[in-house]
C-alpha cells in the first residue's frame, strides 16, 4: 500500500513500521525525514515531480512510502486483554476520513480497539493513513462478518452497548459510563442499523441546537468518546 505526506511518514518512520520502499522528490529537504530514511537505510528512489505525481492522487509533499496492507486482528484476540475497558464498534462506515479522523481520536483518548464489519465498510486506505495521521499503527482494528453477533460477544464479556441515534434515544449526558463500555457509530447516511440498535443497552443522542438535525460520524464519535472518557475520570 502507498501512504502519502510528511506527517504519516515521521509517524510511521518513529514506529519503525515495516517500509518497504520510500520514494521522495528531488527537491526533498526535510531533513528530520530524509535523517530517519538515512539511519534505517530504507530502499528509496528520488523521482521527479512528474513521477511522484504519478504515483497518488493525493498530496503527497514530496514523499510516498510503500508500506505491507494493514493487519487486523481477531476479536478473540482483543477480548483475551485484561485492560480491555472501552471499545469503539462502527456500524458500516463509507468515507475513509471519518474512519482516519475516529481513529486518530481513538488513539488520543487511549482506546485501543476499533470494530469494523468486513462487507459494506471502508478499510484502511491511504486516505485512512493520512486522515489518521499515520495512528492506525497504534490501534487494534478488529474485522468481524457479523456486527451484532460482535456486540453479543461484548455483552458475554461485561460491556455495556451504546449506540447513537437520535430517535428512541437518551441524552448522551445522562448514561453511566463507569463500566465497561462499547460505542457504537452508525453509517453517515443512515446512522446504526434497527437490529443494531436492538442489541444495544443505551441508545444515545447528542442535542442538536441549530438548523442541522445530525453531526459528522467522527465528530459525534469525537464528543461521545470524551464524554465517556470524562465519566471515568
Amino acid at each position: 500500500m502507498l501512504v502519502y505526506g510528511k506527517n504519516v511518514a515521521k509517524e510511521l518512520l518513529k514506529n519503525h513500521r515495516e517500509i518497504k520502499k520510500v520514494f521522495i522528490q528531488d527537491n526533498f529537504d526535510d531533513k528530520e525525514i530524509n535523517s530517519y530514511i538515512e539511519n534505517a537505510k530504507l530502499p528509496l528512489k528520488v523521482c521527479s515531480k512528474r513521477e511522484i505525481d504519478h504515483l497518488c492522487s493525493g498530496t503527497h509533499q514530496g514523499i510516498i512510502l510503500d508500506i505491507p496492507d494493514y493487519s487486523y486482528k481477531d476479536l478473540s484476540y482483543v477480548l483475551q486483554q485484561n485492560d480491555l475497558e472501552i471499545v469503539v464498534l462502527l456500524d458500516h462506515l463509507e468515507d475513509p476520513h471519518n474512519l482516519g479522523a475516529i481513529i486518530r481520536t481513538c488513539e488520543s483518548a487511549g482506546i485501543r480497539t476499533i470494530i469494523l464489519p468486513k462487507n459494506r465498510q471502508v478499510l484502511v486506505n491511504p486516505t485512512v493513513m493520512k486522515t489518521s495521521v499515520g495512528t492506525v499503527d497504534n490501534v487494534d482494528l478488529v474485522l468481524v462478518s457479523n456486527l451484532v453477533h460482535a456486540i453479543q460477544q461484548l455483552k458475554k464479556n461485561g460491556f455495556w452497548i451504546v449506540g447513537t441515534a437520535l430517535e428512541n434515544s437518551v441524552d448522551y449526558r445522562s448514561i453511566d459510563y463507569s463500566g465497561k463500555i462499547a460505542l457504537v457509530i452508525g453509517n453517515e447516511a443512515n446512522g446504526i442499523s434497527d437490529l443494531t440498535a436492538k442489541n444495544c443497552d443505551f441508545v444515545a443522542k447528542i442535542p442538536m441546537y441549530g438548523a442541522t438535525n445530525s453531526l459528522n460520524a467522527s465528530v459525534a464519535a469525537g464528543i461521545m468518546i470524551y464524554e465517556i472518557i470524562r465519566n471515568r475520570k
